[in-house]
């Protein structure tokens, strides 16, 4: 089974145990003869797999009815693959979903670490840092470069913890995350495994 998680930058493949990706800007999807079931968030490239009968829209096999109308289909994947959590998907923007006995409590988007790095740029070159990690959330900071970092991820984390759940980190800064999230767990293949669960039911 050929699973495809299609993303602005980048078609993401499961294929049995091989995950590997391939540049949206290369790739030709008729390339491939097999079926593959996907979700994509890009919509240039859906319009090619809409012409493909062998590549299967698996949003078009879900009851969307407990999620609301522009939230992205790769957090509902993400959001099916637990039945109780927070899940903390960290790319380009951060964003935050809570799931309580498999059904999506609510959640929110914050700036990923790229884009926020450059708010603070703009703001004044003097504030031109790394995020610090390892920072002791628990002490209000003595130097600007933790100051920034208190300020960007001491909210993320109060707001994560206040749901008392298991956290699951994904996304491409999940590793930078689990610095501040010890105890969560990292899953790179939590889509996957929402959409596996959402093909048993078809």
């Amino acid at each position: 089974m050929i699973l495809c998680d299609v993303g602005n930058t980048s078609y993401h493949f499961l294929d049995g145990d091989r995950d590997y990706k391939q540049s949206v800007k290369t790739f030709n999807p008729h390339a491939i003869t097999e079926r593959v079931y996907y979700i994509c968030v890009n919509p240039h490239a859906k319009k090619i797999l809409d012409t493909l009968a062998n590549w299967i829209d698996l949003s078009r096999h879900m009851d969307m009815s407990f999620y609301y109308d522009t939230m992205g289909i790769d957090r509902i994947v993400a959001c099916e693959a637990i039945s109780d959590g927070v899940i903390v998907d960290a790319g380009s923007a951060i964003t935050v979903d809570v799931v309580e006995n498999g059904v999506f409590q609510g959640g929110f988007i914050y700036p990923g670490t790229k884009a926020m790095s450059q708010t603070y740029k703009t703001i004044s070159s003097a504030l031109d840092y790394q995020f610090n990690y390892d920072l002791d959330l628990s002490k209000l900071p003595k130097n600007s470069q933790d100051a920034i970092s208190y300020g960007y991820l001491k909210i993320l984390y109060s707001e994560v913890i206040s749901h008392a759940r298991d956290i699951y980190l994904t996304g491409g800064d999940a590793n930078k995350l689990n610095a501040i999230f010890p105890h969560a767990k990292i899953d790179e293949t939590l889509i996957f495994k929402g959409m596996r669960k959402i093909i048993d039911k078809i």
